[in-house]
């Protein structure tokens, strides 16, 4: 018994369905906010750690940094990571790049939106026909169709068409009007099958952009620490400078008193020689100190780049002074497990693990045939006008097609090499993610390592400090009572002006080293309460066969 579809199921069916893909399309698509602000944010205490074992004070969003048009540029050390963060050009460069991935993301979820297509027609053939099998004969045709479709994630192509055909000629005296109203389904039953392939790349292409977002926070990150360490640079050398200025002024008086010394017979004329070497051994080193303040202010502003148009002639004055942080470190081993969740490289090399475990899906299905199930539905209504073809739609008239297609290469060697090369990529990505584990854990222990060492160094530095100050005095007294020479004084006050640099130089070290290790763990934005993206650990997902764990 046939079986007669009326217009009303057909009709039913397919706007069911033009309504299914509506509602699956809006589903798929992917609508995100800016995830790619970085600058200061409110801290919780519960989440975030001053120095270890100690909550840091919580802190609003800073407003920006105001920079006067003209004078010297006076900042704190905040001020200059926030100045950094909002100014500096190659971070404005790699900001772009998790934008630039998106778009890669968008372009996957294209695939699923749906399609309209129109198509519109006239055509006019004319026939000649020997005398006696009917002359010249016309032939005029209007074709007109609408049509909407759509590609699912479990391999479905979905279509809804609407079709008239009008065609008139000299073999008949009225114009005929044909209209259609159609549904079309495509199924893959093996290759391009199931939902896991058919969203793999645009799986794929959401890693990528979040991976962009870790690199993005890596390189924040990395920034931070320059600033920090250019600040601290810069107020060491400041220091240098002073410190050799002071020196500078030691020596001159000690010249001068050897003069005097002279003057009334006491001492040898050739002690002044030494005197003066030492003078101008104290202007080359203030001279060397001036030129690497200035290379040092020119790093500086190049990485926090306020808006100036002189920038490059502006001046720095700093308002925090190097001075040995209230910071107690936590057992290295605490240290090395922040690192191996927090370090942005480690979460891009687990991101990347997770986009070969996608290869494999893709790679896998390839190995299949190629199988696919179709159907199409239509009804079709005929009159001498647009309109009443339409209306008699709801007839009799129907046409149905339903079949199989099949395809598949012999061997399937292409496919079979793609497939065996996802696998070792894949064991490749988990070996390389293994190896940069260890990595990470002798940089962090390595840093740990010199957190200790500079810390200690600046009480030994401060101890030979103060024992040089006591040689300096000691030489100049028996200097003073003919028991020492001016060469013997130099030297003192040389070792004075080393130890003194050495002091400062290494505090300076101490804070260096400290931000060295919060970001080789991966946790400097954090304390210093910038948000950036990229702040969850990645959690790696296995899979076995292809399918999730």
């Amino acid at each position: 018994m046939a079986v007669k579809p009326s217009v009303r199921s057909i009709m039913t069916a397919s706007v069911s369905c033009v309504l299914c893909v509506f509602f699956l399309s809006c589903a798929i698509r992917h609508r995100s906010n800016d995830e790619n602000f970085i600058g200061s944010r409110r801290l919780s205490p519960s989440l975030v750690k001053q120095g270890d074992g100690e909550a840091a004070p919580e802190s609003g969003n800073s407003a920006p940094v105001a920079v006067s048009a003209e004078g010297p540029i006076t900042v704190t050390v905040e001020q200059s990571i926030l100045l950094s963060l909002g100014n500096n050009r190659a971070l404005k460069v790699e900001r772009l790049n998790p934008a630039i991935r998106r778009a890669s993301e968008e372009e996957q979820q294209a695939v699923f939106d749906p399609v309209l297509a129109a198509e519109l027609y006239r055509s006019r053939d004319r026939i000649e026909k020997p005398a006696g099998f009917g002359g010249e004969k016309l032939k005029n045709e209007s074709y007109g169709e609408l049509a909407v479709s759509e590609y699912l994630p479990w391999g479905t192509t979905v279509g809804l068409s609407l079709s008239t055909d009008q065609t008139w000629s000299d073999l008949y005296s009225d114009d005929l009007f044909a209209t259609r109203l159609g549904m079309s389904v495509t199924q893959a039953l093996l290759r391009g099958a199931g939902i896991e392939y058919n969203l793999a790349s645009l799986r794929q292409a959401k890693i990528d952009t979040k991976s962009s977002q870790y690199e993005l926070r890596g390189f924040a990150e990395t920034l931070v620490a320059q600033v920090e360490e250019a600040y601290w640079n810069y107020a060491l050398t400041r220091r240098q400078i002073d410190i050799f200025l002071e020196s500078l002024n030691l020596a001159e008086q000690q010249k001068a008193e050897t003069q005097e010394i002279i003057r009334i017979g006491a001492l040898a004329e050739s002690e002044l020689a030494a005197a003066e070497a030492e003078i101008a051994l104290r202007r080359e080193g203030l001279i060397n100190a001036k030129s690497a303040l200035e290379k040092n202010r020119l790093q500086l502003l190049r990485l926090l780049n306020p808006p100036a148009d002189n920038l490059w002639k502006r001046d720095l004055v700093l308002l925090d002074l190097p001075m040995v942080p209230n910071v107690t470190l936590d057992d290295v081993e605490a240290h090395v497990q922040v690192a191996l969740r927090m370090r942005s490289d480690l979460n891009q090399a687990r991101l990347q693990a997770q986009r070969g475990d996608l290869d494999i899906v893709k790679t896998k299905n390839g190995l299949l045939p190629k199988m696919d199930f179709f159907i199409e539905l239509g009804k079709g209504g005929y009159a001498g006008s647009f309109g009443r073809s339409i209306g008699n739609i709801d007839e009799k008239s129907y046409d149905v097609l339903a079949g199989l297609s099949f395809e598949y290469p012999f061997m399937n060697r292409e496919a079979g090499a793609k497939h065996r090369a996802s696998i070792l990529n894949r064991e490749q990505a988990e070996e390389s993610l293994h190896n940069l584990a260890q990595i990470v854990q002798v940089d962090v222990r390595s840093a740990y390592i010199e957190v200790n060492r500079t810390r200690e160094q600046i009480a030994a530095t401060r101890a030979t400090r103060a024992l040089q100050e006591e040689k300096v005095r000691i030489e100049t007294e028996k200097f003073r009572v003919g028991k020492s020479t001016t060469l013997m004084v130099a030297q003192a006050q040389r070792d004075l002006l080393s130890s003194r640099i050495s002091e400062i130089s290494a505090v300076t070290n101490y804070l260096k080293a400290i931000i060295e290790l919060y970001r080789l763990e991966g946790s400097l934005l954090e304390r210093r309460g910038i948000m950036a993206p990229g702040g969850e650990p990645v959690v790696l997902e296995r899979r076995t066969g292809g399918d999730y764990r």
